[in-house]
């Protein structure tokens, strides 16, 4: 049994796997090829934290597999009561066959996992993102080809989603250059030590997009931040992606977000509206990619 918790989670090899068969997964569902091999297994989902993409890439995805997925919230269940996550775990991994936990600290889906009888994925902590950057780098590689050895620019919050960002900056061989107000650093978690080859902190957003090959950010306050928000705004108002920051990363660069987006806050309109922006084909990589590893969790290498 395997848990997709973190990024690092998964091995390069594992990794190209699961994006040559979310490639063929993304083909079969254009073409109208029925595939179903999940008929009779059920996905349970553990909301703690709202969302629109994650929910409906899980549930429509595992409805394009054959299989259900049930959509509870905290408030739904003993969780909102008080019931420890461990009970939870043990009596709901008895009647699903896969788990998601989108929630706040990582401790919490930790735990839910070390309880489970079956598979958990993080649909999103406080602390990573690995559903996302799947996704985002799946769409690099749809356009662009491979991303060993390009330059990823964060324009922004130091938050999951970029600290998920630098797991796969070691795995594959990439540099991540982060650019934030200063207090706002990037803290490693993961017990990792990352070298200058695979990360640099900047201060300066012109100077952390400079030759950059992914333009990236995301709103600069959080879930579970909300009381930071006018702070935040004066904070990171030097750090929206712009035209003119765009112009700093290289002719064939991208733009990706992981949405909601706030238009003329994180980014200009010109920017996530235009012909460098990927972020309605990575939004949509979302389910595709989660069913590969959807389909990897519970039956492994699929041989066509």
């Amino acid at each position: 049994m395997r848990h997709y918790l973190q990024f690092k989670d998964f091995t390069r090899e594992e990794y190209d796997y699961l994006f040559e068969r979310a490639a063929k997964l993304k083909t079969m569902r254009r073409e109208g090829r029925l595939y179903q091999p999940f008929v009779g297994k059920v996905l349970g989902m553990i909301f703690e934290k709202s969302s629109t993409r994650t929910r409906v890439s899980f549930e429509a995805g595992m409805a394009q597999l054959g299989g259900h997925a049930m959509f509870m919230q905290s408030k739904d269940t003993q969780l909102g009561r008080g019931e420890p996550i461990e009970d939870v775990a043990k009596v709901m991994s008895r009647m699903v066959d896969i788990v998601m936990v989108r929630t706040y600290e990582q401790t919490i889906i930790e735990r839910f996992a070390e309880n489970s009888q079956v598979s958990v994925i993080n649909g999103l902590t406080n602390e990573y993102h690995p559903c996302q950057i799947l996704a985002d780098i799946f769409t690099y590689i749809e356009h662009r080809g491979p991303i060993s050895g390009k330059t990823v620019a964060w324009i922004g919050d130091s938050n999951n989603v970029s600290r998920t960002w630098l797991q796969a900056a070691k795995l594959f061989g990439f540099k991540l250059n982060l650019a934030c107000p200063r207090g706002y650093e990037m803290t490693v978690l993961d017990g990792d030590t990352y070298s200058s080859e695979h990360f640099e902190q900047f201060y300066d957003p012109y100077q952390a997009a400079r030759d950059a090959d992914i333009v990236t950010t995301d709103v600069s306050t959080s879930m579970g931040y909300e009381r930071e928000t006018l702070q935040r705004k004066k904070d990171f108002i030097n750090y929206k992606v712009s035209e003119k920051v765009m112009l700093q990363a290289k002719a064939d660069a991208v733009f990706l977000h992981c949405l909601p987006a706030h238009r003329g806050e994180e980014v200009d309109p010109e920017v996530i509206d235009g012909a460098q922006s990927l972020v309605w084909d990575e939004a949509e990589n979302r389910m595709h990619t989660q069913k590969a590893v959807l389909e990897y969790l519970l039956l492994g290498r699929v041989e066509d």
